[in-house]
Formats: structure tokens, sequence, C-alpha cells
């Protein structure tokens, strides 16, 4: 496997849109600032759909093109597919393996993910995809005889996290203005259309844009996107 410049984030999405609707305002202004943000997509999204006659290996096509339109949208400068089935992905050596190889491949200062620690009404691929990132940003990530074949064979060295920014957090402390990309995060989530058909999307428009603004209560910025953040330092 070649080892790649460094990036400032990797984004590690459960099911292709997630990414969109958590923190692809914070993407597009890191882009725009010149940082390289690739995306890491952990589930294919075959069963995101309630038409029973929706073939399942087609929907997982559909979807793949639709985040690579988003995140071309967006500026990503890469999108890893690691296509593990919608709703079965589990907290096992192997999905945990495949992030550790991304982030010591692409060595991001940022990891993104969804918070594992929703409580309640919360995806059970989201809760196991942030638990799996959390674990592989530290400690298997950083010491070497983690995976060890990852080093010996692929020479992917350990790699030191700086932070990690979680979207859907009941326990947010930080928050990122999005205001002036606002526009362009709505742009790519209405690339899944698959998920957002288009006579819907008016209507989520407006309930998600009362919700942005709610994460920047506590801020002077017009509209945010809120994380909960956890430093890790050297």
């Amino acid at each position: 496997m070649s080892i790649v410049e460094p990036v400032h984030a990797l984004v590690c999405t459960p099911h292709p849109d997630d990414a969109e609707f958590g923190v692809a305002g914070t993407v597009a202004n890191w882009v725009k600032e010149g940082k390289d943000v690739v995306y890491v997509v952990c589930t294919n999204g075959n069963k995101g759909s309630s038409d029973p006659d929706m073939d399942p290996a087609e929907l997982a096509r559909i979807r793949e093109k639709e985040q690579l339109a988003a995140a071309d949208l967006l500026g990503v400068k890469e999108v890893v597919f690691l296509r593990y089935p919608d709703q079965e992905i589990e907290d096992e050596p192997g999905f945990r393996k495949d992030i550790v190889r991304q982030i010591r491949k692409y060595r991001p200062h940022t990891v993104v993910t969804a918070d594992p620690y929703r409580r309640y009404l919360w995806h059970r691929d989201h809760r196991i995809v942030g638990r799996v990132v959390m674990d592989a940003v530290f400690p298997y990530a950083r010491d070497v005889h983690a995976y060890p074949d990852l080093y010996k064979k692929e020479g992917l060295e350990p790699h030191r996290v700086r932070e990690v920014l979680l979207w859907g957090s009941p326990e947010a402390n930080h928050s990122l203005d999005i205001t002036d990309t606002w526009e362009i995060k709505m742009a790519a989530l209405a690339c899944h259309k698959s998920q957002i058909p288009p006579e819907r999307f008016a209507e989520m428009r407006e309930r998600m844009k009362e919700r942005y603004r709610q994460m920047a209560a506590d801020t002077k910025f017009e509209m945010a996107e809120s994380f909960h953040r956890e430093e890790f330092l050297r």
C-alpha cells in the first residue's frame, strides 16, 4: 500500500450521506482553507430503502455514486469505500484493522465520526462505527505492536491523531461556523436523491436550517455544526 501525504481530516462515516448531515459544512470550510479531507465510508447503504422491489446491490451502486458526487462538490480529496453490508457491521478485529490502516495511511490531524455514546434513538451502525473508530484512534493506530503486519508488511507506521470530532453528540462542546458553507452543505445533501427525494428536500432543508441555527445559539455564528471534541495530547 502506498503511503500518501498527511491530510488534515479523515471522516469515517457509517453510511453514504451521514457525513453530509454531520460535518459537510465544516469539510467545505477546511477545503476552502486549503486543507485535505478524506472520507472513509464504512457500509454500502444497501438497506437504505423502503421499496421492497429495490435490489440491494443496485442500491449500493446508486449510493456510492451519490456519495462520490457529494464529495466532489465539497472538494473532498479521496473517498475510500469499505463496503461492509448495511446493518451488519460489527465491532470486530477485521473492521478495526481496516480503520487503523486508513488512519496510518492518511495520518490525519483530525478524525471525525458519529458519537458512539448517544443513547436510545441512534442507528446501530453509528454506535458501532463510532466506537471502533475511537478504539482505532487510541490506542491501536498509535501502537506499533497493534496489527504488526500493517507495519512490517504494508509499511504503515504508527500515527497519533491530535483530535476527534463526534457529530450527533448529546454532549457537544465544540461548535464550528458554517454560515458561509450552509448552501454547499445543502447542495451536497441534495446529491443523495435515493435517501432524500427532491419533492421532500425543501421541507427537510427548513427543518435543518432551524437545527443548525440552534447549534449556533451560544456562539457568534448564524449557523454551526456542533461536535463533542476530544483532544489527544502528545
